[in-house]
Formats: structure tokens, C-alpha cells, sequence
């Protein structure tokens, strides 16, 4: 089954349910895009959310530009600040399932 997509802040507690993770598949993005099940139940949570609905090819664009929006500035970070923050690693794009 394909999936739909979203723009949707999380807000935290109860954005998403152990419940909605049972009923559709959901996995977060950068640029807060959502890829959803699409299923009664994945419609329902996107509009429960107050998701803005995309086209998959709308949503990869957002991605692609917060992707690389982090590049410059993980580009932009010295030796130091990158040797700082342990686990990091420069951003790289991909395609959204």
C-alpha cells in the first residue's frame, strides 16, 4: 500500500498513539513531513493532526531543502564544534519511502 503525506507539527504527548502505530505506518521526516499509511485510519490521524496533505513529490522537496539547508550549516561548523558534538554526522538526502 502506498503512502500519503503530511506537514504536521508534533506537539508532543499523544500526537501519535501506540494505537495509530498499530493501525497505519507512520515515520517522521525533517521539515515536520510525515509519510502515513494510507488507510482510513492514516487519513483520520492526518486529520486529526491538522496535517497539511501533499503529493509525495511535494513532500520530498520540503525534505530535499531542510536537508540541505543543514548541510551548509554542518559545512559552515569548525573542526572544534564538530568535534563537539559527538554522533553527528553531516545530513544527507534520501528518498522518502
Amino acid at each position: 500500500m502506498a503512502n500519503i503525506y503530511c506537514v504536521a507539527s508534533n506537539w508532543g504527548k499523544d500526537f501519535f498513539t501506540h494505537e495509530d502505530r498499530n493501525d497505519f505506518y507512520l515515520s517522521g521526516h525533517p521539515a515536520n513531513v510525515w509519510a502515513v499509511g494510507n488507510n482510513p485510519a492514516g487519513v483520520s490521524w492526518i486529520i486529526r493532526v491538522n496535517g497539511n496533505a501533499m503529493v509525495k513529490s511535494e513532500a520530498q522537496a520540503l525534505v530535499d531543502a531542510n536537508v540541505e539547508e543543514s548541510q551548509v550549516l554542518w559545512d559552515n561548523w569548525s573542526d572544534e564544534e564538530k568535534l563537539a558534538a559527538p554522533g553527528t554526522k553531516r545530513p544527507e538526502k534520501y528518498i522518502l519511502p
